[in-house]
């Protein structure tokens, strides 16, 4: 029988209920080819093993017949194609797993595939974010956060932006359509920030305050 592992969501991406007055904007998940590219180095991977793959096979074809240094050769191509298979995996199951939603109030990341947390990132907190486009439609929105909110580079990779470790900066990454929901978030924090705060206070404060 198929187990959901957050079927005891309230609301999907979400550990409770948001309270009265906060609407979700939008959700959405990585694209799980793009943030393999982009997060995993995709590329980077595969080149190398084309590089180790060619160097074998130059390095062997005047000692040996042709076919016998296509045979040295062809041992990198199965290793390339096994951790290529694997990078693809870890991609798409990171995809899978990970939720990201805009509200009017914050921005909230379900991210982790073995060990899931949530994120909640109120606009008081996010100092800017900044876009980064990339390929297939796709880009990356990361989230520069202010004082001293400190979040752990490893606990939120690959949500988070490249090399930053110092102070990391949370990022939906690889998000298709990611122009309009920059717009999407703009807008919302840019609301948020916006209305005025209004607190109750009891008559005697008030008083004392005279």
């Amino acid at each position: 029988m198929a187990h959901d592992d957050f079927a005891s969501e309230p609301v999907r991406g979400l550990p409770e209920r948001p309270p009265e007055g906060e609407r979700i904007l939008w959700q959405g998940r990585p694209h799980g080819w793009w943030l393999t590219w982009d997060s995993l180095s995709l590329p980077w991977v595969a080149g190398y093993f084309a590089f180790l793959t060619l160097w074998r096979f130059f390095t062997v074809i005047e000692q040996v017949t042709l076919a016998r240094a296509v045979a040295l050769s062809v041992p990198f191509v199965i290793m390339g194609g096994i951790v290529i298979a694997l990078l693809l995996v870890v991609g798409y199951v990171q995809a899978r797993a990970t939720v990201y939603t805009i509200t009017n109030r914050r921005v909230a990341m379900r991210i982790g595939a073995a060990l899931t947390v949530t994120l909640n990132l109120p606009y008081s907190q996010i100092a800017s974010a900044d876009l980064r486009r990339g390929r297939g439609g796709t880009g990356t929105i990361a989230l520069d956060l202010m004082g001293d909110t400190k979040l752990g580079y490893l606990v939120c990779w690959p949500h988070v932006r490249p090399w930053r470790m110092r102070r990391p900066q949370p990022a939906l990454r690889s998000i298709p359509d990611a122009e309009n929901v920059a717009r999407i978030l703009a807008e919302a924090a840019e609301t948020r920030v916006a209305t005025p705060k209004i607190e109750r206070v009891a008559p005697a404060a008030a008083m004392a305050a005279e």
